[in-house]
Parts: structure tokens; C-alpha cells; sequence
């Protein structure tokens, strides 16, 4: 016996894209997103200690990032050598991240505190192509107190 229904058959791989798009708000194309919304989900709030931080993603998007990240070392006054771990984004093993004025308002990726627009901070080197963390900032005060602990 057929039965006519109003379904339509799906591709199961579809589907699972579908519904993998769901839990990560959408497309998770760098270029898609705002380098805020980037740098929010990037960011946590776990303090930071011995140079090392996990941060959870920030509330307000269905998928939880954990980032982990771990100071290397100090090769210059003005900049920080960073192991940038995100299982589910990007891994950088050495990258290199300058001091500078925050341009724009965000969140500490290591401590979880807000910054704001003039903001002494750090971020990754500028570079050809763009790192996928490029919207990420540490406040300097944080690298600060993570050299004196």
C-alpha cells in the first residue's frame, strides 16, 4: 500500500551538515561572522593561571568553544610568543602577538574580562593569509599578572 505524504526524502549527509550548521549558529566560515561575534565565541571565562588558560565560549551561541592557551615566552618587551589551541578551529603552536590599543571592544580570550576601545592589549601578528584568530585579544594587564605568579 502507498501512502502519499508531504515529506520529501533527505540526504543523511545533508542533514547531518544541517544539523552540525545548527549547533554552531549557522555558517562557520571565519569571513561569515563579525570579528566581534569571533572573538566572543573565542573568548572565555576561566581566570587565568601559570600562563595557561581553557576559556568557554561565551553565552549567547549554541556551540561552547574551549580554547586553551599557554604563553611560550617573552622574546621582547612588546611581544609574546602564545600556543593558541581551539580543537574545533584553529591550532597555533608558536604564534607570535604584539602589543597595541585594542581598536574595537571585546573580551580577554585568556581571562575572560571585557576590554575596551584604547585598551592596552595583545594580538596576533598581522599576516598573509589572515590567522583564524585574528579577532583575539589578551589584555596586557593579564600577561602581566601571569608573569608575576
Amino acid at each position: 500500500m502507498d501512502f502519499a505524504t508531504n515529506m520529501t526524502t533527505v540526504d543523511p549527509w545533508t542533514q547531518t551538515l544541517g544539523l552540525l550548521s545548527q549547533l554552531c549558529g549557522g555558517d562557520t566560515r571565519p569571513a561569515a561572522r563579525g570579528r566581534e561575534a569571533q572573538a566572543a565565541r573565542m573568548a572565555g571565562s576561566a581566570a587565568a593561571s601559570a600562563g595557561t588558560s581553557s576559556a568557554p565560549a561565551q553565552p549567547g551561541s549554541a556551540m561552547r568553544r574551549s580554547v586553551s592557551l599557554s604563553v611560550i615566552e617573552r622574546p621582547t618587551s612588546t611581544t609574546v610568543t602564545i600556543a593558541w589551541r581551539d580543537a574545533t578551529h584553529c591550532s597555533y603552536g608558536d604564534q607570535l602577538w604584539h602589543v597595541a590599543r585594542a581598536r574595537r571592544s571585546g573580551i580577554c580570550a585568556m581571562s575572560g574580562r571585557a576590554i575596551r576601545r584604547g585598551d592596552l592589549v595583545y594580538h596576533p601578528r598581522r599576516s598573509r593569509p589572515k590567522p583564524l584568530n585574528d579577532g583575539a585579544m589578551i589584555l596586557a594587564s593579564v600577561l602581566c599578572e601571569v608573569d608575576a605568579g
